[in-house]
This record gives C-alpha cells, structure tokens and sequence, in this order.
C-alpha cells in the first residue's frame, strides 16, 4: 500500500493516529501499519505529543489537494479490498481440498 507522501499529514491525521496508540492502547508498529505509514514517524508523533508539540509538527508542509486525498483514499481501499479478496482465494481453496477428502 502506497503511504501518503512525505509530511503531507493533516493535523486531524495526526492527532487521530497519536489516539490509537494514546487512548486505544494500540502498539505504535500496529498502528503505523494500519495506518499505512512508517512507525517511526508515528513514534515520534507520539513522543511530540507528549511533549506538547504534536501541533507544530508539519507546519512548514502544505495540505493535500483534494484529487491527492481521493487518490490516496482509492488506493487505500483498494489495497483493502485485494487482502479481503486473498483471503477469501485462500478459504476457498481450504474448503476445496478439506470437501475432496471428505468425499473419498
């Protein structure tokens, strides 16, 4: 899954994805991945947030355009959709062999 490029987060962005680790108790690797973004930069979110910093981080960057959020949504819901759809290839193709056996 391609990741949001470099510093373009909002602050709302931010602040949710420093919640999941804060408030929710999620590891920040598990939370960076599901976010699709690298731990460290959510680590050191998190470690600015404590520090009372969160709100200066990224002020120097622009925000996405529009089209660049859709796309990013788009490809994120499609690399979801691919998982979904492995998963199920893989289930599949368990209950294939596991019905062959059960038939001799």
């Amino acid at each position: 899954m391609e990741r949001i490029p470099y510093g373009k987060y909002s602050k709302e962005f931010r602040q949710e994805a420093v919640k999941l680790v804060i408030e929710e108790e999620l590891s920040a690797p598990a939370a960076a991945k599901r976010l699709s973004l690298a731990s460290t930069t959510l680590s050191n979110w998190v470690k600015a947030y404590k520090a009372g910093k969160l709100s200066e981080v990224g002020k120097n960057h622009r925000p996405l355009s529009e089209v660049e959020m859709e796309n990013y949504r788009l490809k994120r819901e499609l690399a979801e959709v691919k998982m979904e759809r492995d998963i199920l290839k893989k289930a599949a193709a368990y209950f294939a062999k596991e019905s062959q056996r059960g038939a001799r």
